[in-house]
């Protein structure tokens, strides 16, 4: 892939929010926009040679590694909103990602980092980007980051509050057989209580992935309070009670009545 004078490539696309897409107060759920995002970055890839198919040809394929969202508000439900992506360089041997939503009058709705891994699908090893998407890191020197690169959450201490076991279900996998991406945000997300979700609405999530889980793996969910100065709560999601798949931090806001 070459690019004119190594012009970052942008692309944007307009999503409906569905009403299965939304809570209770017919707003668009979390797990909704990083549905949004993960989609158009598959797409954006395969329009810029990057695509799933075109790595397996080298027999290799992407990993999502880390992401990182702040979001200023949620769309309700049969909103549109715009979507737009676009490849930020490298840093060290991951790839990045940014995303910028808005309603269509310019009013942000979030912002987000990606960072991807090209793993070989043999060997199961990190390859490192290839030079056009390193050549891309120029692009930081002159223009601002819209939000921060996801960075590594801090393990989640034992003794915190352990979700009930459950097991990964069909509906959970995606066509590498393995758990979607979102799907351990929806976990996290549905290991909250009720009452406490009608009262708050995630700012910030931080995701990192750590490993896989396929269908029929045992999955529990250990949560720990970061204390009263912030509402904001650090999750490992482990597979038997001993391996850690994915850490997630997630801070929240109280509604306003």
């Amino acid at each position: 892939m070459k690019m004119n004078n190594m012009t970052i490539p942008h692309f944007e696309r307009e999503f409906r929010v569905h009403v299965y897409e939304t809570f209770v107060d017919e707003k668009a759920n979390i797990c909704a926009l990083f549905n949004y995002m993960q989609d158009i970055a598959a797409e954006h890839a395969i329009r810029l040679g990057y695509g799933r198919d075109d790595l397996m040809k080298e027999n290799n394929f992407w990993v999502l590694s880390r992401m990182y969202a702040e979001i200023s508000e949620y769309p309700f439900r049969d909103e549109r909103i715009t979507v737009k992506t676009w490849p930020f360089g490298t840093d060290n041997v991951f790839a990045l990602r940014f995303f910028d939503l808005k309603f269509p009058d310019g009013r942000t709705i979030a912002k987000a980092s990606s960072s991807w891994l090209i793993i070989d699908a043999e060997t199961k090893r990190i390859r490192r980007p290839d030079q056009t998407l390193e050549q891309l890191s120029s692009y930081r020197k002159s223009h601002e980051m819209p939000v921060r690169i996801a960075e590594k959450i801090r393990e989640t201490p034992a003794g915190g509050k352990v979700s009930d076991r459950f097991r990964v279900k069909v509906s959970d996998l995606d066509v590498n057989m393995h758990t979607n991406n979102v799907n351990y945000l929806k976990w996290t997300i549905d290991s909250y209580d009720f009452d406490f979700m009608l009262k708050h609405f995630p700012v910030s999530v931080e995701i990192n992935y750590l490993a896989e889980s396929v269908l029929g793996d045992n999955i529990t969910i250990r949560t720990s309070g970061e204390g009263e100065s912030t509402c904001a709560f650090t999750h490992s999601i482990m597979k038997d009670e001993a391996k850690e798949l994915c850490r997630i931090r997630i801070e929240w806001k109280e509604r306003k009545n």
